[in-house]
């Protein structure tokens, strides 16, 4: 078994995990970023009432909307990048190594390179699963209509009108990709590519981060005397390293990521344009004249908490997925010597 394809499948069991642990928090997310209602906004609701709203109001499951393809797109998107990383990341190196034999440089990869690696493989990462992400945006973002209901041979007051949710029919998969083609057709599948694109820069910088922040650790460990594990890192340490170059990473791109889930989200049909967008740059232009610059950054704590929680849970299940594998793959290689 290859390198490249052991990685690949870590990264996608790794982002399976963190994607069912966190979603809640991703769904609360994409709603605060997609909301364009005033009233709703004077509210300000925190991350905890926000879904305390949701489960009272909408009950459990919305708060797990689009989790079907999410897992799949979490599943394909990590395993096409950590597969293609890798052997972007390989040719990297050998470049490296070649260099060195030239007298240039020390052998190692360097930051340029390594945010070079991670940006190609987030480009090809972007443009194979994107349709995936639309999907899951609209039924993240899509809600039960409140319908007041009245007994009309019954005389009430408006304190005993009873607010009940419906939700005809049932939104699943389906009924999220139909509306996606009915609305913008076959390329309406990849709403919201280009801020997409440009945000390749997350997983780049978080990549280049966490990379170097191990190599960091593992020159510390290999310098000191007499370590008993030798340049080890242990799975908490991987989780808080994750974790820093998440943080990091997720500061830089977040107005990205706010464009982005408008446009994926289902546009708005009616008189009004300011929240109907023909493209990145409409949007942005948009939200900026009617909404102002803060707009972007609306949800952005709740991203932060779940985006590093998720990632540091993704680096550290990787890590040990690959160890395990590879110790797996030791013994067996060892039985058939003998």
């Amino acid at each position: 078994m290859s390198d490249a394809l052991i990685n690949g499948l870590a990264g996608a069991g790794g982002g399976i995990i963190a994607q069912l642990i966190t979603y809640p928090l991703q769904t609360v997310n994409t709603r605060q970023q997609t909301e364009r209602d005033p009233k709703k906004e004077e509210k300000r609701l925190g991350t905890v009432k926000h879904m305390c709203q949701v489960v009272k109001h909408e009950g459990w499951e919305r708060l797990y909307g689009g989790l079907t393809p999410s897992l799949v797109g979490t599943a394909a998107s990590q395993g096409v990048y950590y597969y293609f990383y890798q052997i972007f990341r390989t040719k990297a190196e050998a470049i490296a190594l070649d260099r060195r034999k030239k007298g240039v440089g020390d052998g190692s990869v360097g930051m340029l390179s390594s945010l070079l690696v991670a940006a190609l493989s987030g480009c090809v990462n972007v443009l194979l699963t994107n349709p995936i992400w639309v999907v899951v945006t609209r039924m993240q973002t899509h809600t039960k209509v409140p319908k007041k209901s009245q007994k009309s041979h019954v005389p009430t007051t408006s304190e005993e009108e009873i607010l009940v949710a419906i939700e005809p029919p049932p939104y699943g998969t389906g009924h999220a990709i139909q509306e996606v083609y009915n609305e913008a057709g076959f390329w309406g599948f990849w709403k919201g590519v280009l801020p997409t694109l440009i945000m390749v820069s997350n997983p780049s910088i978080q990549f280049m981060l966490y990379e170097t922040l191990l190599k960091k650790l593992r020159e510390r460990r290999a310098s000191i005397k007499n370590a008993s594990n030798g340049v080890s890192v242990t799975a908490l340490e991987i989780f808080f390293l994750g974790a820093l170059a998440k943080l990091g990473a997720t500061v830089v791109t977040y107005p990205l990521l706010v464009v982005k889930s408008r446009l994926q989200a289902k546009q708005v049909n009616s008189a009004d344009k300011r929240h109907h967008y023909r493209g990145t740059l409409d949007a942005i232009m948009k939200m900026i004249h009617y909404e102002g610059v803060s707009r972007f950054y609306k949800g952005m704590s709740t991203k932060i908490v779940q985006s590093v929680f998720a990632a540091a849970i993704l680096f550290m299940v990787k890590e040990e997925l690959v160890k395990a594998v590879r110790l797996l793959l030791a013994k067996d290689a060892k039985n058939t010597l003998r």
